[in-house]
């Protein structure tokens, strides 16, 4: 993959992916490029295009 090169992240997959901490669903936030989970009060980072579902890999909301 070229270095400028960003993957976009298929909206549809929102239907399966759900928060592995609280089990409800997550909402797409495309300028920060992450899946918020308010039940959890976390957001999920997407890498490349990929979600990475890992709760020690997402970011605590404010």
């Amino acid at each position: 993959m070229n270095e400028g090169m960003s993957v976009e992240f298929d909206r549809r997959m929102l239907e399966a992916l759900i928060c592995p901490r609280s089990q409800t669903l997550l909402e797409y936030d495309p300028e920060r490029q992450e899946l918020v989970s308010k039940a959890s009060n976390l957001a999920y980072p997407i890498r490349n295009g990929i979600p990475v579902m890992l709760i020690d890999q997402a970011r605590t909301l404010d």
